[in-house]
């Protein structure tokens, strides 16, 4: 689907889930190289930009992974998006009001509004994922939810579940890295001018959303350390727990001992026994086993063993 919008002299198009022969007649219509939309065929694995004698090719990533493609040149700019499943689509409709209420506007400023959009975007993706790490960490350390809390982000019931939450939110962290860290060396290659449609206006707000994404960036490597210790705070919570169940298996087991002591004592087959032929030789014996139980399990218990 192909949508135009003409923003102040600027034609900006854009296209989702193109086929191919929309987007032939836009590389015919406006010069693009075919390398370009071959590229744009397939999903990228960062962002990029490549430089053209009359046009730029620009990959970003929105915060939801949803890949944007972009052409700039003079007084047009297209978009190439697809809708994904498993990712959330992206929206130009933010870039689009924006640019409409500027006095002036460029195709270098669509491509600056669009950019700053999806960084924009990146904390939203941050914020969700604090979100999750805080309730993974409420469920390590055994925190209850506040009173009047919105419902859980994320829902644990066992440490298999923790296991699982930690990795996922790992792994979502890897893909926002590969997303926000790149997008520095393009929003870097426009500050230095190196785009000719990207000047003015459009350079103060490439330099605003420039230092957006380094605090996005900033705060991603914070997530990605919260998680580090995460998982290093549930490996020891794990291991404390395991520690108190082999303290309590010792003590039960020191416990039984003492009662399989004394019975293997009486259980010897020797002939000079006295308490063998006492009258409560027998009921001596039990009541030594029990007196040595009891005095063991205070003792235990005494000392937080059991």
């Amino acid at each position: 689907m192909i949508t135009h919008h003409d923003i102040d002299g600027v034609n900006w198009v854009d296209v989702v889930d193109p086929t191919q022969p929309e987007l032939d007649e836009l590389a015919e219509h406006y010069g693009l190289t075919d390398r370009t939309f071959d590229e744009a065929h397939r999903r990228a694995a960062r962002p990029t930009m490549q430089r053209f004698d009359d046009h730029v090719y620009v990959v970003a990533f929105s915060g939801t992974h949803a890949e944007i493609d972009m052409w700039v040149g003079d007084h047009w700019f297209v978009t190439v998006r697809r809708h994904d499943d498993n990712d959330r689509e992206w929206s130009p409709t933010v870039a689009i009001e924006r640019g409409k209420r500027l006095k002036t506007i460029s195709s270098g400023m669509m491509l600056a509004l669009v950019l700053e959009d999806l960084v924009d975007g990146y904390f939203d993706s941050t914020d969700r994922l604090e979100d999750k790490i805080e309730a993974i960490e409420d469920r390590i350390f055994g925190d209850a939810p506040e009173e009047g809390a919105d419902s859980a982000p994320i829902v644990i019931e066992d440490e298999m579940d923790v296991q699982q939450a930690l990795f996922g939110v790992r792994r979502e962290l890897l893909r926002l890295r590969r997303a926000v860290v790149p997008l520095r060396e393009v929003l870097s290659a426009l500050l230095r001018q190196e785009v000719k449609w990207v000047d003015g206006d459009a350079l103060v707000a490439c330099r605003d959303t420039f230092d957006k994404l380094l605090r996005a960036v900033d705060l991603v490597d914070e997530l990605r350390e919260l998680v580090g210790n995460a998982v290093e705070a549930h490996l020891a919570v794990m291991s404390n727990q395991m520690n108190l169940v082999m303290k309590k298996l010792t003590a039960w087991g020191s416990i039984v001992f003492g009662a399989t002591l004394i019975a293997g004592i009486y259980g010897m087959n020797f002939n000079h026994m006295p308490e063998l032929e006492w009258y409560y030789g027998y009921p001596f014996a039990l009541g030594l086993m029990l007196v040595m139980s009891f005095v063991l399990y205070r003792l235990f218990k005494k000392n937080d063993w059991l």
